[in-house]
């Protein structure tokens, strides 16, 4: 089992940043990715960014260039800084940690709230 805590989630006003932080315990040998989810109230939980183990990140369009994703080993942790934040940022960002090429474990989500 993988256990993951994410932290730094707040409300902010559009054009702020913020930079969650996921921190992962357990038996993480064999994981090979961590991502970022998102799900605003209403819809589906949607990706936002994704680094693997060599470091090699990827992003949804929505987030591209003002979004960044990086990880630290050593610490098993995965970031997430969020600039130029929009109103449609606004939900309960997930931490995830990828095993097999598939989205095994989660977070328990901290919300995210950008006002206009």
């Amino acid at each position: 089992q993988v256990q993951l805590v994410e932290s730094g989630g707040g409300l902010v006003q559009a054009g702020g940043s913020l930079r969650l932080s996921c921190a992962a315990s357990g038996n993480i040998g064999g994981i090979n990715g961590l991502a970022w989810y998102r799900q605003a109230p209403g819809k589906q939980r949607e990706w936002v960014a994704r680094i693997s183990s060599d470091g090699y990140t990827n992003y949804a369009d929505s987030v591209k260039g003002r979004f960044t994703i990086s990880r630290d080993n050593i610490r098993n942790m995965v970031e997430l800084q969020m600039n130029s934040l929009k109103p449609e940022d606004t939900a309960v960002y997930y931490c995830n940690a990828i095993q097999n090429g598939l989205p095994k474990y989660w977070g328990q989500g901290t919300q995210v709230t950008v006002s206009s």
